[in-house]
């Protein structure tokens, strides 16, 4: 592989793989193309589209994503041994660009994992980055935890990595335990003592356990990697990994002092932000760097004035440079199709005229409920409108009384399986009481383990979103729904948890979970 200009930083997006391992953010096979799709128009280099090991269903996502990449290179996972590295082959096989990446642990905790020896270990690494070369032009292999493994045996390590044909290193820091000069003295240190290391690309993955996930990632690249390891919205596990939209919205901001450059149209971040967001299941939090709902908020009187004169004053960085539009066009009632379509667009949507009729139908029924219909209205209106009607399970209607006299009443309709049933529970407050009676309906085991409201825009006649956790015998799924009525989107959020649940647990038996796999089958 020829290594990039020096100017230059390769983006290696990891939200199908790392991302999507966070609790509760499983997508499906068809959020899963999307996704790929927008992140290779968006100009990332690297998508890591899956482990393809891990089930049948992760690797017909990465094949079917190999086959349809138009410019980025699509890279698969495998754990060191020779099962896993030729199935990731299979998979990848089919793309013009393709990359294997296979790990392992080089930590004392992780050698402990597979209970090998360090030499024991070292002639893995050499047999499976050789077995992975002999397949494919271009390899990438980590040492995990490598930002605690022992100096003398990460060089000893890498060097063999190196020689057995690697030509990317990523060195990740997989517990976010580094700290910033640290993170690029590491990489420095490396290229200096490690035979062959001029000769390959270094890479970063940092994680966000301490929050310095995108501080140590700018900081490696100053000590000589030229590939970072990131997300979308920072998804991934534990606390996330390094968000993509920071990284290179810092080194476009601060180039002066960060010179290098990347291939992202940055116009397309807030588009990609939104629709991980609704995918995955975990909304992005209103002061979230770059693609927060505040991040180009000002309420402080002395912020505003200073805006009014003179944006540069409190913005580093101009909204349209992230996709977002620069003016406001209020939409209301008598707004028509060509300004929906217009608003969709500056939001980041595209849509084709059949579905721009659905979103406009649902459009003038919140606007007839509300005096104007704001930009966050607008995402939460495209969020509603991915309700599938195809589901097993549709809430059809219902009804609710409540007050301070007593316990509260719901009583739910619904369609299960083409079947129009009804149901009338109590419980502590309108919502519990909504619960109980879909539960009657549709019995299950499933546990609570998130129930999240926010309020779209502001005032008394705002859309509540909300989100929705389930979990049962070991399957999560997430569910999200929008409305003016709290309780109505809660039920349909609800419903829409129980739908991917069910679909969830159908492709568990057809052998499709993919947290089956294990560290020990390493060994």
């Amino acid at each position: 592989m020829t290594k990039p200009d020096q100017d230059r930083v390769v983006i290696f997006d990891t939200t199908l793989r790392d991302g999507e391992q966070s609790p509760g953010a499983t997508m499906t096979h068809d959020e899963k193309l999307e996704i790929a799709a927008m992140l290779d128009e968006m100009g990332v280099d690297i998508i890591e589209a899956g482990f393809p090991i891990a089930s049948e269903g992760d690797f017909r996502a990465v094949s079917e994503i190999a086959q349809n990449a138009v410019n980025s290179r699509i890279c698969g996972l495998a754990r060191a041994n020779i099962t896993d590295i030729d199935r990731c082959w299979e998979a990848v096989k089919h793309a013009d660009l393709n990359r294997i990446h296979t790990f392992i642990g080089t930590s004392p905790l992780h050698r402990a994992i597979p209970n090998l020896t360090k030499d024991e270990m070292a002639d893995k690494i050499h047999e499976t980055v050789t077995h992975a070369r002999n397949l494919c032009e271009n390899v990438q292999w980590s040492p995990m935890d490598a930002t605690r493994t022992e100096w003398d045996y990460l060089c000893r390590v890498v060097e063999i990595a190196i020689k057995a044909g690697a030509s990317t290193i990523n060195i990740p820091d997989t517990v976010g335990y580094t700290a910033p000069a640290e993170s690029a003295d590491l990489i420095k240190r490396l290229i200096e003592a490690v035979p062959g290391a001029d000769e390959v690309i270094f890479a970063t993955h940092c994680h966000n356990d301490l929050g310095m996930a995108t501080a140590n990632s700018l900081a490696a690249v100053a000590g000589g990697a030229r590939q970072i390891e990131c997300t979308i919205n920072g998804l991934g596990e534990r606390a996330g990994n390094t968000a993509l939209e920071e990284v290179v919205m810092a080194m476009k901001v601060r180039n002066d002092i960060m010179p290098w450059n990347t291939g992202i149209d940055t116009t397309k971040l807030m588009a990609i932000s939104r629709r991980v967001a609704t995918v995955a299941g975990f909304p992005v939090q209103f002061n979230k760097a770059i693609v927060g709902k505040n991040a180009f908020a000002h309420e402080s009187g002395i912020h505003q004035d200073g805006m009014l004169k003179n944006p540069e004053n409190f913005e580093i960085m101009r909204p349209e440079d992230v996709g977002l539009s620069g003016t406001s066009l209020p939409l209301g009632k008598h707004s028509g199709r060509a300004a929906l379509r217009d608003k969709l667009e500056n939001l980041g949507f595209e849509v084709g005229d059949n579905q721009l009729k659905d979103i406009f139908v649902r459009f003038k029924e919140l606007a007839d409920r509300k005096k104007e219909v704001f930009d966050d209205d607008i995402v939460a209106l495209m969020r509603l409108g991915e309700d599938g009607e195809n589901d097993a399970l549709q809430l059809v209607s219902m009804k609710v009384v409540c007050g301070t006299g007593g316990p509260a009443e719901s009583t739910v309709e619904m369609e299960i399986d083409g079947k129009d049933v009804s149901a009338t529970a109590q419980g502590d407050g309108p919502v519990d009481a909504t619960f109980k009676a879909i539960r009657e309906l549709h019995p299950n085991a499933a546990r609570l383990q998130l129930y999240q409201v926010h309020a779209v825009t502001e005032g008394t006649d705002a859309q509540a979103t909300v989100s929705v956790r389930l979990e049962e015998d070991g399957v999560i799924a997430t569910g999200e729904s929008a409305n003016t009525d709290t309780v109505v989107a809660s039920a349909k959020a609800y419903v829409h948890a129980l739908n991917r649940l069910l679909v969830r647990r159908t492709k568990m038996g057809e052998g499709a979970d993919a947290r089956e796999i294990s560290y020990k089958d390493m060994a």
